[in-house]
């Protein structure tokens, strides 16, 4: 038995776990964002509730670089640059692990969801923000700087997209960068791409109804949507050989979203294939939490 968390910027999720299908939720806690001492009595107070169990596993809205498990993570300040896993293991006398809540997504989609069967697995959240995480037989790739899976960021988005092509420029990213795909991929980037191509402020979820409904503008954002956020998919799948790719976050939704561009992935890349590879993720109901405890039931058998 362990304990498994679910850490974003609002909540603290936990749940004990014996095993990836036996999962009791806790309750939920409020994220102290700006307070180190009330964060780590948060996590405390969760653990308290399964004092048997063998170890923590945490799932948590931000980056953890292998060499040294300090973490980047710009939504709580308290924590950032912290050793996280080590500090808390030191507090809480027990063994902890961290991980990126977009690599537990594509662990959880690989051992319990969609990815069943499948040795190579890449992870895409379309949400808030775009994200990604990879899965070789099973296990967690994290690459130099906790990065690999990161397909959301980089000089990568095309400056004509659409049929016919319509000039769509490189938007700054929050990271620094222009052209990133995680400004024009997630939500706020439908919601930006619409305002740009029509000077219409509308939600993502009222464009993708819109286009359901045959909205001939809402149409236009769509293609346009899809042809630039394939391209750069396409090319991640190439690399890393994934087999199946399910997607997380808000606009997965939208299973007919996710469809055309499943379609539109598999015109462009080089393994040529009739069964889906972009899907809808299986593990609708807290998949941070499913990928905590597989990567802590795997690390910490009982």
């Amino acid at each position: 038995m362990i304990i498994c968390i679910d850490i974003g910027g609002s909540a603290i999720k936990g749940a004990i776990a014996t095993s990836p299908d036996a999962i009791t939720p806790l309750e939920r806690i409020v994220t102290p964002l700006d307070d180190r001492a009330a964060f780590d009595a948060a996590i405390a107070a969760v653990v308290a509730q399964a004092p048997d169990a063998r170890a923590v596993s945490i799932s948590i809205t931000g980056v953890v670089d292998p060499r040294d498990g300090r973490i980047k993570v710009a939504n709580i300040p308290c924590i950032d640059g912290r050793a996280l896993a080590a500090d808390l293991s030191a507090q809480l006398g027990k063994p902890v692990l961290v991980a990126n809540d977009a690599d537990c997504f594509a662990l959880a989609e690989a051992g319990a969801g969609a990815g069943r069967g499948h040795a190579i697995v890449f992870g895409v959240i379309l949400g808030t923000g775009v994200g990604g995480g990879l899965v070789v037989d099973g296990k967690i790739v994290n690459g130099a700087g906790g990065f690999a899976g990161e397909w959301g960021h980089g000089p990568a988005t095309a400056t004509s997209a659409g049929n016919p092509p319509l000039a769509v420029p490189r938007f700054p990213c929050g990271c620094g960068q222009v052209g990133c795909v995680d400004t024009i991929g997630a939500a706020r980037g439908i919601e930006r791409l619409h305002q740009h191509i029509h000077a219409i402020a509308a939600t993502s979820t009222d464009i993708i109804a819109a286009w359901q409904a045959g909205d001939v503008a809402a149409a236009r954002t769509v293609d346009v949507w899809v042809d630039l956020v394939a391209s750069p998919l396409a090319l991640v799948i190439n690399v890393v050989g994934a087999s199946i790719v399910p997607v997380g976050g808000g606009l997965a939704n939208a299973p007919a979203l996710i469809a055309l561009l499943d379609r539109t992935v598999r015109q462009r890349i080089l393994r040529r294939t009739d069964e889906p590879l972009v899907v809808v993720g299986q593990c609708k109901v807290e998949p941070g939490l499913i990928g905590a405890a597989i990567l802590g039931l795997g690390a910490h058998h009982d």
